[in-house]
């Protein structure tokens, strides 16, 4: 039996991938589809909810920080036309704002960039929470303090550059040039 046919399960299950790195799709969709899953991608909102719609996924991968949109707001959409899709969100640019809007709006796990397919795989079948994650001995940088609060301010006013630059007090473009950047590591 070679390697190839060691990581393949039986499964019947589909997973949707939406994200617009094609790049980390053409991934994960031959990492997936060696774990035995029917992989279905999306790279916005219209196509993921036209798949959802012809295709209902099982379980689906879906990055926060579309082209166009925000996972967020396409996560309720998706799990209305798919309730009992396990959804796990994917993010390169994460908060503690944004995870726990993604749980509260139905996701069932969240992840920070880059994860393979065993970490997500794995994300998406924990069903509890894990008592025994270590809790940071330092806090937050300010830096990373500030990351989280812009992004705490930013979905408040659903995304909207303009708005969320006037109620920081800060000009538009500057608050584009920090959006544009990594998030602060702790």
């Amino acid at each position: 039996m070679s390697q190839r046919d060691e990581t393949v399960s039986e499964t019947s299950e589909r997973v949707l991938i939406v994200d617009d790195d094609e790049m980390f799709c053409h991934v994960m969709q031959r990492a997936m589809t060696r774990r035995g899953y029917e992989v279905n991608v999306a790279h916005d909102a219209e196509e993921a909810l036209a798949s959802a719609r012809t295709a209902p996924p099982d379980i689906a991968t879906l990055d926060l920080k579309l082209e166009h949109s925000s996972g967020l707001k396409l996560l309720p959409e998706l799990l209305e036309i798919v309730p009992e899709c396990r959804v796990v969100v994917l993010t390169g640019y994460s908060s503690i704002a944004t995870a726990v809007e993604a749980i509260k709006l139905g996701a069932v796990n969240y992840l920070c960039k880059p994860a393979d397919a065993d970490e997500i795989l794995t994300a998406l079948e924990r069903q509890t929470g894990d008592p025994d994650t270590e809790v940071a001995e330092n806090p937050p940088s300010i830096n990373r303090v500030t990351w989280e609060h812009i992004q705490k301010v930013l979905q408040e006013h659903d995304g909207n550059i303009s708005a969320t630059a006037r109620a920081l007090g800060m000009h538009r473009r500057t608050l584009q040039r920090k959006l544009q950047k990594r998030p602060v590591r702790r």
